[in-house]
């Protein structure tokens, strides 16, 4: 099967990804970091737009992690500005793809106008029927497992099994992602759905966020069709 025309057959149902490599693309073109993070965002629509072409039907992003609060207080606050405005002006692409809308991670603690931005396109692209995009901000593996397990603490439950638990995580309904991609060359996972991922597919590329566009997002969906999932088999 050409890269350019994924099997139907054969597509990952969620492909989740890690989108590093923003600020060493802004380095080497001598730019401040937000720079990076604002062509990465184009890579996002693209990435978003092949996805819902070829079928996938839920797409998971890492947008901002739990660790991300520890960079300066100038691009933290950048990239909370690029956030809002990124969500309001995006949500008409996103309606016209039919693309629904959720976000993961501890989202109570961004900022209140953030927050605001977030719930007015949840509820805007609520019916739509296509793809789901979900937006882990605030997001890390560990933290999400924690909460999962206070809450199971909390609703009295004296046991839990795999299926029980899972629906505690911030991604259910979603199913597990099949096919998880890092980029930049980085060949780790960094506290990104540490639970999920038991038996996802990993597909690792030196392409720099900015630079990874729909036709990158075909290669890797033709490396995963490529592949024998075993599943532990």
């Amino acid at each position: 099967m050409s890269p350019n025309k994924p099997d139907p057959a054969r597509l990952p149902a969620h492909v989740a990804v890690i989108m590093d490599g923003n600020r060493r693309w802004a380095k080497k073109r001598g730019l401040p970091a937000i720079a990076g993070h604002k062509a990465g965002v184009d890579s996002v629509h693209a990435v978003v737009k092949a996805a819902s072409d070829a079928g996938v039907k839920a797409l998971t992003i890492y947008a901002f992690s739990t660790e991300n609060w520890n960079r300066s207080k100038l691009e933290v606050s950048a990239l909370m500005f690029l956030l809002k405005r990124t969500i309001a002006a995006y949500a008409d692409e996103l309606d016209r793809e039919n693309v629904r809308l959720m976000f993961s991670g501890r989202t109570g603690q961004l900022p209140a106008a953030a927050r605001a931005v977030m719930s007015d396109a949840v509820e805007r692209l609520r019916k739509n029927t296509g793809m789901t995009l979900n937006i882990a901000l605030n997001y890390g593996g560990r933290q999400e497992i924690l909460d999962a397990a206070n809450r199971a603490l909390a609703s009295g439950a004296k046991a839990v099994d795999e299926e029980s638990f899972s629906r505690l995580m911030y991604t259910s309904p979603l199913p597990d992602p099949d096919l998880l991609i890092r980029t930049s060359g980085e060949m780790r996972i960094s506290n990104f759905l540490l639970w999920q991922a038991a038996y996802s597919e990993f597909y690792f590329t030196d392409t720099l966020w900015p630079d990874f566009g729909a036709a990158e997002f075909r290669k890797a969906l033709a490396e995963y069709q490529a592949r024998e999932r075993r599943r532990g088999k």
